[in-house]
């Protein structure tokens, strides 16, 4: 998901002056739509929505940020988030200790790694739908979409922040091979995902 907010979101002015909880590359774009972006840890934001500190924030999605309690202070909940559009595990092991291991050890962290990786992406699925329904049906949480403008412009904002990611050394490879898979898995998504969830849409 993107953001809850305290108040509704008409159009990119509503975006001046906005404070919100939002680091990194995510917070790059939000101040090139004119917010500020502060940094917070989870348990810091519930106090700052409630104190008006933040005037909006984004966390994980519908499970995590239920427990959280933030639609009672946020009563409008924007989505598709343009922070983080997915989310994956990941592991670090010291090369050294990796490298004392045998095949089959490594193929064992790998293969362990893989089924957590798919068992967290089935769990958070299933239970982002249960606590979306719960939020929107017992808690009277608005859902909302960004408007188009909003979004055209926050497409534009994450490009620029991206490319200015990834001038030299391993940033411009990071940057070079995740643009050109961007692109190429646009193809496929318009032809295959995008178009079966629209369809599906239409059966109710």
């Amino acid at each position: 998901m993107g953001v809850w907010f305290r108040r509704e979101i008409t159009g990119l002015n509503d975006f001046v002056g906005l404070k919100m909880r939002i680091p990194g590359q995510g917070g790059d774009v939000l101040r090139a739509l004119g917010g500020a972006s502060i940094a917070l840890a989870g348990g810091e934001i519930y106090q700052a929505l409630q104190t008006g500190a933040i005037d909006a924030t984004e966390w994980v999605g519908p499970w995590n940020d239920y427990s959280l309690g933030f639609h009672r202070e946020a009563p409008y909940y924007y989505g598709p988030g343009f922070h983080e559009p997915g989310a994956s595990l990941a592991v670090g092991i010291n090369r050294r200790v990796w490298d004392d291991l045998i095949p089959s050890e490594q193929a064992i962290l790998k293969a362990a790694c893989e089924a957590v990786n798919h068992l967290s992406l089935g769990e958070f699925t299933y239970q982002n739908s249960v606590h979306l329904d719960l939020l929107v049906r017992e808690h009277g949480t608005q859902l909302r979409s960004f408007p188009d403008e909003v979004v055209k412009r926050m497409s534009e904002a994450a490009f620029d922040v991206r490319a200015a990611s990834g001038k030299d050394g391993i940033e411009k490879r990071i940057y070079e091979s995740f643009e050109a898979s961007l692109k190429l898995m646009r193809g496929w998504a318009d032809v295959s995902d995008g178009r079966y969830y629209a369809l599906r849409a239409l059966g109710k």
